[in-house]
């Protein structure tokens, strides 16, 4: 079964559309949008949703946590269900598509399965996950979390935003918690499928309309501290300096560089710099920056990182220079479901579009439930890879397309 064009052109308004309503919700000045875990527009977002599935057909609840489903009742009655959807929540001043173009596709994907087909044989649940990013809080995944039993009160009580409010605080202002009981954790998903736009350039430049996503690269970040020592910029020979910023700008030249001539799709990133005293003619006696190194195979994050990491020390060493480097974030690859990888390349093949497997290069929900359940996440392209940005967009017709194969994925998984 081919993509039909007229199809896709049929259903643009009712697309576009939807994704103007939904960034009503939290929409800033400039076009951007601002959802931030359990705030007003988060809530009036969440809340609106479930309007919109009942209006569509779809039984609804929330869980203790807030993540919102729309269930259609396969005519089997088994226990099971296969979830499909995102996340409703934005970075600050993030784009309309991030998280909530994965709540409509699956929202409008499985109510024109109904409309066409009837009842599934297998019950599908469309989510609106309650939070992914961690704009609000320093925590991520908190809906995914909950549902994997990745996370549970405890973890709401020890984090806080930057106005003193506790997770849980603002989880039980918002109407959902139970006392200090939180109890979100799933045990009758048989699947989970997510659309996501890519976020990157990959599927534009090469003119691709669809990616089965085949991995979840680990990430390791760090913040590198060094200490040396501050004197006047003029009366210091270079030969009695310790410098610590000069010794950064070595480590960053060094490590950037051996991931690119890897080429092997490691990517490290030093995207912040604090030196003290920062001031144009004083040597910087401090100075701290910030590390990310990412990969889809541990024993290559692995092995680069630790030479980094060795790299750092032996130079810090030769240049008189301390250092401490603390390791904040240690997320581990995720393998997607192999099977569902592979049936979902075999039908965008039948589909007639241009189609590739990918690997991830940002973090997802799905990266979340790969450990937990089969899982496949399915990407549409982005325009100039552009993402976390008012500046944010995919055409109506990449995201159609995306609504096509995920009604062909969730056919063949909740009616064959």
């Amino acid at each position: 079964m081919t993509i039909d064009q007229e199809d896709v052109t049929e259903h643009a308004g009712e697309l576009d559309y939807l994704i103007q309503w939904l960034s009503a919700f939290g929409q800033t000045e400039n076009g951007g949008v601002t959802r931030l875990l359990y705030d007003k527009a988060w809530r009036e977002a969440q809340s609106s949703m479930q309007d919109k599935m009942r209006e569509l057909g779809f039984s609804t609840y929330f869980d203790d946590v807030g993540n919102l489903f729309g269930r259609i009742q396969g005519t089997e009655n088994t226990p099971n269900v296969i979830l499909t959807g995102s996340h409703i929540d934005t970075v600050i001043d993030g784009g309309k598509y991030d998280g909530a173009y994965g709540i409509l596709a699956a929202l409008l994907a499985a109510s024109r399965l109904v409309r066409k087909y009837g009842m599934p044989k297998r019950t599908v649940e469309v989510v609106s996950l309650c939070e992914e990013e961690g704009s609000r809080f320093p925590l991520s995944f908190w809906g995914s979390g909950n549902i994997t039993g990745k996370y549970n009160a405890e973890n709401a009580l020890k984090v806080a935003d930057t106005h003193g409010v506790t997770l849980l605080n603002a989880m039980q202002a918002a109407g959902f918690g139970k006392g200090d009981h939180v109890n979100a954790r799933r045990s009758d998903i048989d699947c989970f499928i997510e659309t996501h736009i890519e976020q990157g350039r990959i599927l534009e430049l090469e003119k691709k309309c669809w990616a089965p996503v085949s991995h979840i690269v680990g990430q390791r970040r760090y913040t590198v501290s060094l200490s040396g020592k501050s004197n006047h910029a003029g009366t210091t020979p270079m030969y009695l300096r310790k410098d610590a910023l000069y010794a950064a700008a070595q480590m960053i030249a060094e490590v950037v560089h051996r991931a690119e001539v890897l080429h092997n799709g490691l990517t490290t990133t030093c995207g912040s710099i604090v030196a003290d005293p920062n001031v144009s003619n004083v040597i910087a006696g401090s100075c701290r920056f910030s590390l990310d190194i990412r990969h889809h195979q541990t024993d290559v994050l692995e092995q680069f990182s630790a030479a980094a990491i060795e790299f750092f020390k032996s130079l810090a060493n030769q240049s008189g220079i301390g250092i401490t480097i603390d390791k904040w974030m240690d997320v581990e690859p995720v393998q997607l479901d192999p099977g569902l990888t592979e049936m979902n390349f075999k039908i965008g093949e039948k589909a007639g579009i241009p189609i590739r497997k990918m690997i991830s290069g940002a973090g997802h929900d799905a990266q979340i439930f790969g450990n937990f359940c089969p899982t496949a996440l399915l990407f549409v392209p982005s325009h100039n890879g552009i993402s976390h940005s008012p500046e944010e967009y995919t055409d109506t017709e990449a995201l159609e397309i995306g609504i096509q194969m995920l009604m062909r994925v969730l056919f063949r998984l909740a009616y064959n």
